[in-house]
Formats: structure tokens, C-alpha cells, sequence
């Protein structure tokens, strides 16, 4: 970017921004220039996102690629400039598990190759298996019994639903409309007591508690049987398949069988078959490999360290999880999110920032299972929600921003019901309008790690994001590869991300908090 298109960006910003200083802020408009003209014109985003991906491959948690992810990234923020990178333990997780191989294919009727791959943490077949087909379908436990004694050496397939054929595009963005249906949200006074759970809620929660338990049983009755291996399917279409683990993964975990996830087409070939009375065979082989030697899990740490002598002992933390399960390589979910922080802070870094305030990333690990990165560094740091004993800290803890929705651009923030903390974002948007970020909601959102922040009382925000084809073809899934990520919608995310981080380093004040939680037992971990 030239050097007068620059200052009339820079002069725009101000124009852009008068309520800045009304919030305390001590946001320069040229910095925020600067970081627009880095991260927009000399990205290093898609660069480091090809390390997260192809080359460290797919990150499960505890596995050799989620290591090799933890060893690049500290290096690679340490290369930027980022002080005390520390590939830090946050508490005991359990058992690696790696795949070293993993093939099958229909040898009769006749030969085909079919994609698969094993469930997570379960066992090698122990050398190739050519076997004969038994389909099990089963809705009651009663139905199980017309199959004792039929399974021995079978390679017992599961049944599928068939896909419905889709008249929507995979990928969207959100609307103009959607956008502002989320910044009129208005939360609902708090509740005195608890709602009365509905009948259609109970009776969801007893079909999914039976589903379960009847998955259970199957599990255990194809065991017990002495089968050689399942084939079953979360799920998708053309192609797409479901990942999920298929055993736990503490060390002392019960056996189960080897068993693949497949993309349903092919499975529900192999069921037509043999329904049809056609002998269905076999053949397939995983190698997988536990690692039991380190039960920890780990998170990445790198800091900018802030310059103010009163406020540098306060911190601004974003981060996104490292974690990824093992069908494709974790892209969408999450490198994308990981990328974006990297990039933010390498943004900073290359802008010359000064923060007031030390500014902290945060990869974490072992999201996948329950948040445990995320929960196990708040523990350790700020507070445990089991008691809401509060360490020292947590008191110095100005805001954290998470990441982990797919690769959409930004549009927006969720103020997770931070009533005071709207206006401030709202303000911090204004300069970026045109790159379509404009919208604060005051709505919750859930199923990342901006939670653990939020269940011990501190603002922790997760960011607006186009959806794209993240639910519908990438999340958790063989396809989410590299090929999903818009070069420029991770550009604006992470101009986005280190504007928002700079400007809560700079106020006077940290951000806003909502009233402290009470404690809650059963979050103990």
C-alpha cells in the first residue's frame, strides 16, 4: 500500500472511531491502519495454515500430529518474536492413538475400493481380514437375539440411514437479515427457578438415552458374539463421512472390536447386497497404535509482552484449539481458527505494536473431548468452577478471544450476554465496516473454549462467523482439508482478531465483567 493511501486510511479510521476515547481507549487509528495494510497485504495466513494441515497433518488429541503441531507452532511464534513459548501441560488426558494404516474394499460380488476410516482409539484388525458380510439391524434389544450365533469371523455392518438429497448449497454466508435478527437479541429476564423441562424435551432426551443405551448393547452382543470387525456411519453424503472415537480413551479403557466409519453410500451398497439374499466379502486392515507412555495434555503459550508499567501485568488472551479429529487434516476444525490467532499476533508483532497490557495466545489441546485444554489452563490460572476459588490471576485477565466457528470471515462478535461489553465492541467494529464485520449480538454461543473462560466469571467471546459449509460438509468430517479455506476470509478474520486484541490492550480498563457464577460440583474435572 502506498504511503498516501495509507495516511488516508489512517485518517479515515479516526474520522471512524470518535467514541474510542469515551471507552478509555488508547487505540492509535494509524496502528489500526497498519494492521488492516499487514494482514490484508502480507499475509502469512494460508502459509500457516498449510503447516497445520498438510504438513503437521491430522491433530487428534494426544497422537503424533497433535505433537508435531504443539513442536511447529512454538518454534514458529518464537521465529515472529513472541516471548516464553511454551508447549505447557494442563493435566492428565490418557492414551494416544495414531493410525498406520487403514484400507478396505468389497472382493464379492465383485471388487471395489470403498472410504473409511477406523474409529478413534480402536484396535488393529492384527493383519489383513478377508471376510463374509452379516448386516445387524436392530431398534429393540429383543431384535439383537435373531442374530446370536450368526456373527463368529463376520465382518458385521451396521445400518445406515439413506442420505436425502440436498436442494441447498453447501456453503452460505450469513444475510443481511440474519445478521440483524442477532444484534436486535434481547436476552430474557433471569429465571427465579429452573424451567420446567417440556414433554417433547423429555421424551427426546429418553429416545437419545435409549438410542444409546441399545448402541451399547449391539457393541457389547457383536463383541460377545466373537465377530472380526464393524463397519458402521455417523452419516453424510456424496462421500462425506463422520469421525468420531469409537472406544475411550483412558488407559484402563474396556476392548472393543476394530471398527471402520464409512461414507454411507458404500455402506448401504454392501446392505442392498445382502439383503438381496447376494453374498457380501470383505476385505480390510487397520494398524492403529496406542501411546500410553505420556497421559498429558498440552497447550501452546506465546506472549507479546505489554509496556505500561501498571497494566502489563494484565493480560489479553486469544486463542483456538490445536486439536483435530483424524479422517482429514482439521482444517475448518480447527487450523483455520489457529492460523487466524498466529496470524493476528504476527500481525502485531510486524505493525511495531506496543500493547499497554501483555497480550497471551493460547492453542489449545484436547477441545475434541470436552473442552480439556482450555478447562485445565483455567483451573490452573484462574479458578476451578467446582468451587469458584479464585487464584490471583484471575483478577488480571482483561478479556480472551476464542475462534473456532469453520474458515467464514468475521461479522461480528457474540457479547455472550455482556451487556456492558456491547457498546465497547460495537465501537471496535465501526473501522473495519467495510470489511463486513459490523454486527454485536448480546446471544450466547457454545461449544468452545471461550466457555471456560465464561464459566469462571471472565469475558470470553467467540467471534461471528460466515458459516460457509462448515456444518453441512466440513465439521468432524474426511473432507475438512485445506482445499475449505478462502485465502481472503481468513485475511479479514485475522485483521479482525488483531484489532480487537490491540484495542483491549490499549484501554484504560479492562473489559467489563458479568456477575461471578456460582460454584458447580459436577463441572469438577
Amino acid at each position: 500500500m502506498h504511503t498516501l493511501r495509507l495516511l488516508a486510511l489512517a485518517s479515515g479510521l479516526a474520522a471512524a472511531t470518535p467514541a474510542l476515547a469515551q471507552q478509555g481507549t488508547k487505540a492509535d487509528p494509524a496502528v489500526l491502519a497498519k494492521i488492516k495494510d499487514e494482514g490484508l497485504n502480507r499475509s502469512k495466513v494460508m502459509e500457516t495454515a498449510f503447516y497445520l494441515t498438510d504438513v503437521c497433518g491430522p491433530r487428534l488429541a494426544n497422537s503424533d500430529g497433535l505433537n508435531r503441531a504443539n513442536q511447529w507452532t512454538q518454534k514458529q511464534l518464537t521465529s515472529w518474536g513472541l516471548t516464553k513459548a511454551t508447549i505447557e501441560p494442563w493435566g492428565t488426558f490418557g492414551r494416544g492413538w495414531d493410525i498406520e494404516k487403514s484400507y478396505v474394499a468389497m472382493t464379492a460380488p465383485y471388487y471395489h475400493t470403498l472410504i473409511g476410516a477406523p474409529k478413534a482409539w480402536t484396535p488393529s484388525t492384527n493383519g489383513p481380514l478377508k471376510k463374509q458380510v452379516v448386516v445387524v439391524k436392530a431398534t429393540t434389544e429383543a431384535e439383537l437375539d435373531k442374530y446370536k450365533g450368526q456373527l463368529r469371523d463376520k465382518i458385521v455392518l451396521l445400518d445406515v440411514a439413506v442420505p436425502k438429497t440436498a436442494f441447498e448449497p453447501d456453503a452460505r454466508r450469513y444475510t443481511a437479515e440474519e445478521l440483524q435478527k442477532m444484534a436486535d437479541y434481547k436476552p430474557d429476564a433471569p429465571a427465579t427457578t429452573a424451567a420446567p423441562a417440556t414433554a417433547e424435551m423429555e421424551q427426546r432426551l429418553a429416545a437419545r438415552r435409549a438410542m444409546l443405551a441399545l448402541r451399547t448393547k449391539i457393541s457389547d452382543m457383536i463383541m460377545s458374539e466373537g465377530a472380526a470387525a464393524i463397519l458402521s456411519s455417523r452419516g453424510g453424503s456424496d462421500g462425506t463421512f463422520f469421525t468420531s472415537n469409537g472406544a475411550p480413551y483412558a488407559a484402563d479403557a474396556k476392548p472393543v472390536l476394530p471398527e471402520l466409519e464409512m461414507a454411507p453410500e458404500d455402506q448401504l451398497r454392501l446392505i442392498r447386497l445382502a439383503d438381496a439374499g447376494i453374498p457380501v466379502e470383505l476385505e480390510l486392515e487397520t494398524r492403529t497404535r496406542f501411546q500410553s507412555q505420556d497421559l498429558k495434555g498440552y497447550n501452546v503459550v506465546a506472549e507479546i509482552p505489554g509496556t505500561d508499567k501498571k497494566l502489563k501485568s494484565e493480560v489479553v488472551m486469544l486463542g483456538g484449539h490445536l486439536d483435530s479429529w483424524h479422517a482429514a487434516t482439521g482444517a475448518t476444525d480447527n487450523a483455520a481458527g489457529c492460523a487466524i490467532m498466529m496470524e493476528a499476533v504476527r500481525i502485531l508483532k510486524a505493525a511495531g505494536v506496543q500493547p499497554r497490557r501483555t497480550i497471551r495466545i493460547a492453542l489449545w489441546g484436547e477441545e475434541e473431548q470436552g473442552l480439556f485444554g482450555s478447562r485445565g489452563y483455567v483451573k490452573n490460572h484462574f479458578a476451578d468452577p467446582a468451587t469458584m476459588k479464585l487464584l490471583p490471576e484471575h483478577e488480571k485477565l482483561a478479556a480472551y478471544f476464542n475462534l473456532d466457528n469453520g474458515a467464514g470471515k468475521i461479522r461480528g462478535i457474540y457479547a455472550q450476554g455482556n451487556e456492558a461489553a456491547a457498546p465497547i465492541f460495537q465501537e471496535w467494529l465501526k473501522p473495519f465496516a467495510d470489511l463486513g464485520a459490523t454486527t454485536v449480538t448480546l446471544r450466547n454461543t457454545g461449544g468452545t473454549d471461550h466457555l471456560s473462560f465464561d464459566a469462571v466469571g471472565l469475558p470470553g467471546f467467540q467471534f461471528i462467523q460466515d458459516p460457509l459449509d462448515y456444518g453441512t460438509r466440513t465439521h468432524h468430517t474426511n473432507m475438512d482439508t485445506y482445499e475449505r479455506l478462502p485465502a481472503d476470509d481468513l485475511k479479514q478474520a485475522s485483521v479482525l482478531v488483531a484489532s480487537f486484541v490491540y484495542q483491549a490492550a490499549m484501554r484504560d480498563q479492562k473489559l467489563p465483567r458479568k456477575p461471578l457464577p456460582a460454584a458447580k460440583p459436577e463441572q469438577r474435572m
